[in-house]
């Protein structure tokens, strides 16, 4: 299997954010075929769906990997699981979330996962760092770069820039 170029959405509203996108960043790098080759900016999100929490920290980051999307579905979960990530409430607070938001160009439609994220388009939080580091992205059965859907959201969402973290893993 050639690589191929995946982005994840990462995500925390508990305990101390920024640490753990770092931890999920630092996790990520230690999977065996995977390689992190860009990391964006870091956005502070209020919370969408279940709203009674707290704002959310979120990031993009690219790899380059040689693992299956159900493979790397199952190390993102287990990254989440290892930095304590219990599902309780759909939408609700998190220390750590990971979602595979493109896998290359792949559509994908099971019971376990949906790549394009399904709701990739519309995501304020998701499409403003994955502009800062894939802004001529064109999606799978698109026709609109990633940096002209970010620009149809921009201001959404309650969406603002947050800054860049020491990642603790050198320059990429």
């Amino acid at each position: 299997m050639s690589d191929i170029m995946a982005f994840l959405g990462l995500g925390s509203n508990v305990g101390d954010r920024q640490s753990y996108l770092q931890r999920a960043v630092r996790a990520l790098m230690d999977v065996n075929d995977l390689r992190v080759v860009m990391l964006s900016p870091v956005y502070e999100t209020v919370p969408v769906g279940y709203v009674d929490q707290p704002p959310f920290l979120n990031a993009v980051v690219a790899v380059q990997t040689r693992l299956s999307a159900i493979r790397l579905l199952a190390e993102t979960a287990a990254i989440e699981t290892s930095l304590g990530r219990r599902r309780s409430i759909v939408w609700g607070p998190r220390t750590i979330d990971i979602d595979i938001l493109l896998f290359g160009d792949q559509v994908i439609a099971t019971p376990e996962l949906t790549v394009p994220h399904p709701r990739l388009r519309e995501r304020a939080f998701v499409l403003l760092p994955l502009a800062e580091i894939a802004p001529d992205l064109v999606l799978p059965g698109g026709n609109m770069t990633v940096r002209a859907l970010a620009e149809q959201v921009a201001g959404r969402d309650g969406v603002q820039p947050f800054g860049k973290l020491a990642w603790g893993c050198g320059e990429l």
